[in-house]
């Protein structure tokens, strides 16, 4: 009787733990099915909740989240005034930015992304433009920075999977 009670009991955690690995990870990010605004990932049906994930991707330094954001054509776009004689205008594309953001999420301990005003947005079904203002709070041990700016985003709809992403975006932000 004592064997076959362990069997049973064997068989049932067996069951039991199946079917919560299947059912449940308590690792994995809530999708947004709501329309709540808290720090959950969407699906990026939108330009707007390609940023709400964008804000998500530095919140949690979350790397992946962030690469699904930029489009195989993404190029990043800032001015740099320290070249040349009055500065000029500098880029890169998708797989330089991956590795800068990378570096960026292990050298700040917090990073804060706030997107305050839209100064415009254009849109059509497949392609949108958005200007955003930003505040940008960076704390760890090589210091704190805040940076505050505009940011205007290019957007594109991939036709496979359906989901919006970056495909250019160009960063008007101060030091």
């Amino acid at each position: 009787m004592y064997i076959n009670l362990t069997k049973y009991l064997k068989s049932f955690l067996l069951v039991f733990i199946l079917f919560f690995v299947n059912c449940f990870n308590p690792f994995a990010p809530k999708i947004d099915q709501s329309g709540d605004e808290g720090l959950v990932l969407t699906k990026q049906q939108s330009p707007e909740e390609v940023l709400k994930n964008f804000v998500y991707a530095y919140t949690f330094k979350d790397s992946l989240v962030y690469a699904d954001l930029l489009d195989s054509s993404f190029v990043f776009v800032y001015f740099d005034p320290n070249l040349g004689s009055s500065g000029r205008f500098v880029s890169w594309g998708r797989d330089v930015d991956l590795k800068t953001t990378g570096r960026l999420f292990k050298n700040f301990e917090t990073i804060t992304l706030i997107w305050n005003t839209t100064i415009y947005q254009i849109e059509n079904e497949i392609t949108a433009e958005y200007s955003k203002t930003l505040q940008l709070n960076l704390f760890g041990k090589s210091g704190d920075f805040n940076l505050s700016g505009n940011a205007i985003f290019n957007f594109a709809l991939s036709p496979y999977d359906k989901k919006w992403r970056i495909t250019r975006w160009k960063d008007e932000s101060h030091m």
